[in-house]
């Protein structure tokens, strides 16, 4: 019986071509993966004996030949394909091990050139796991080093792998396929053609919005219900190592729909900070948010803008959370908190909250990654799909000498400009208002929210929410607005409760009585002509 092994991750790669030659299987293999198995002192036939050519082209040709894929394809019970396979002399090969080239971590990287990335795209490999799972009734096709310890159990049953584990692992190297081609296509819906030369971009629209998707994620678990009881609900990973596809559930409950929502929107509001910050989410809303000197500053200054909704929320921070900052934690009722790390102390600290989820994930990534730039929603019948909305014209410091952020002009409309005071609250306030729920109004100091009003009909009805949500007097206090406002009284209204600035994109046809309005409470304000919706 022979085993066809060829992969570029090695990852038990060992265990798998012992635990097949003591089960007397015969190792084929090629390239790499073959010195990988000789060097661990296993015998090996490679390719090249078997099709009687060698590796040629850079190793672009050397498992498309009929002695391979005749080996793969025949089936077992025809006695024509038997005959076929006996008269070339082609032996049959049971088992198929194969994970494709590394294309997406090349991709990712911006350095890889264009013609580099041409030759991470797999043509034997995809040909490969397609034959065997084609002819899964035969032909076991391996595609992910965790399912080796499964196959060597299955391979020990006394009728050896039964027809539907087979159908599982076909179905699953058909998945993988798939999301291989996915990568690539996308990767190269970012190519320019210019005079015959091929130059890679950042990830265009068309990039993000294909004219054909094919998304392919994998099941990570079932959860326990979706939002309500009655719903069920699963979660599926996309790329691999990134986000909570993939995130480590260091304690407490399984994590649920809500839950993982919550931290979905924690999470995405603390990639807007450098600088420790912390935010309480409540509802997918932040009921609090904050920067500080250090991790336990920032969330301690973030959980007392809103102590009572506080209670039972979800908190993201973007630090390795510590002894001290764990401490504050749980000193309050919370539902979960997620961050890059946890050190060893504050894993000891949480462990006497037994039902405090604990959750560490990576949020880090090529900026041409799919999963950072595209937001995916459904609707009856479709999907949505659009490029993720980025507070970049935040990401560095705004102050009176510059007046501007990274790619979008500020503009100062009133008579009065921002005090340096205000500038660093206002840019710390545009970067929150974001990720609260339009019509959104918050109010900030320079390091932390004082008052948040979500998710409203009306501007208004935000600053009313806001200031009845206060927990302190809101005078000296500058505001935000995530879009315009349609009339004055939005403004009149922040002023009343105490702002001296604020932040807005404007684009209203009544902005000049906005401006007049805020010239006669004598505030600051500025636009930044971009709107930051989120429904």
């Amino acid at each position: 019986m022979r085993a066809l092994l060829s992969v570029s991750d090695k990852t038990n790669l060992m265990e798998l071509g012992n635990g097949l030659v003591t089960r007397g299987y015969e190792l084929v293999s090629t390239g790499g993966t073959a010195r990988v198995l000789a060097e661990s002192g296993l015998s090996v036939t490679t390719v090249d004996q078997i099709t009687g050519f060698p590796e040629m082209m850079d190793g672009r040709v050397k498992t498309l030949h009929p002695a391979v894929h005749g080996g793969i394809l025949a089936r077992r019970d025809r006695r024509d394909d038997l005959d076929a396979l006996e008269s070339h002399g082609i032996q049959p090969i049971a088992i198929v091990v194969v994970n494709l080239y590394p294309f997406a971590r090349a991709a990712a990287r911006p350095e890889t050139t264009f013609d580099a990335l041409i030759e991470e795209i797999d043509i034997g490999g995809p040909s490969m796991v397609r034959a065997a799972a084609k002819n899964f009734r035969d032909v076991i096709v391996v595609v992910d080093p965790e399912d080796y310890k499964y196959v060597l159990e299955e391979l020990d049953r006394q009728d050896g792998p039964n027809t539907a584990f087979r159908f599982e692992l076909a179905r699953k190297a058909f998945a993988h396929t798939a999301a291989y081609d996915e990568k690539i296509s996308m990767a190269l819906s970012a190519v320019e053609t210019k005079d015959s030369q091929f130059m890679r971009q950042p990830l265009s629209l068309e990039g993000i919005t294909p004219d054909r998707l094919n998304l392919s994620f994998v099941k990570v678990r079932d959860l326990r219900y979706g939002e309500n009881p009655h719903q069920l609900a699963s979660l599926y990973a996309g790329e691999v190592g990134l986000g909570f596809g993939s995130a480590r559930i260091l304690q407490g409950k399984e994590l649920s729909f809500n839950n993982l929502l919550d931290l979905d929107a924690a999470a995405r509001l603390m990639l807007e900070f450098d600088e420790p910050a912390a935010a309480v989410i409540k509802h997918n809303n932040p009921c609090g948010v904050a920067i500080g000197n250090n991790l336990v500053e920032a969330y301690v200054r973030a959980r007392e803008t809103d102590p009572l909704s506080a209670f039972g929320g979800v908190i993201a921070v973007n630090r390795s959370i510590d002894s001290e900052t764990a401490r504050e934690i749980t000193t309050t009722f919370i539902e979960a908190v997620v961050a890059p790390e946890v050190n060893e102390d504050a894993k000891s600290i949480f462990s006497t909250k037994k039902a405090l989820r604990v959750v560490t994930a990576n949020f880090s990534g090529s900026p041409d990654n799919t999963n950072l730039v595209r937001d995916i929603r459904s609707i009856f019948g479709g999907l949505l799909i659009q490029s993720r909305d980025r507070v970049s014209e935040a990401a560095s410091g705004w102050n009176a000498a510059a007046g501007d952020g990274s790619d979008v002009k500020l503009n100062v409309v009133t008579e009065r400009a921002p005090t340096d005071k205000e500038w660093k609250a206002l840019r710390f306030a545009w970067r929150v208002c974001a990720h609260v729920k339009s019509n959104a109004v918050i109010f900030v100091e320079p390091d932390r929210t004082a008052a948040i009003g979500a998710g409203q009909m009306s501007r208004v009805d935000a600053v009313n929410v806001a200031v009845m949500k206060a927990t302190r007097d809101l005078a000296g206090t500058v505001a935000s607005s995530d879009a315009f406002f349609p009339f004055r009284d939005g403004l009149d209204a922040i002023a009343k409760a105490g702002a001296t600035a604020v932040v807005q994109p404007g684009g209203s046809v009544r902005d000049d009585e906005v401006i007049t309005a805020a010239n006669e409470h004598g505030m600051a304000m500025v636009f930044t002509g971009r709107r930051h919706f989120r429904h």
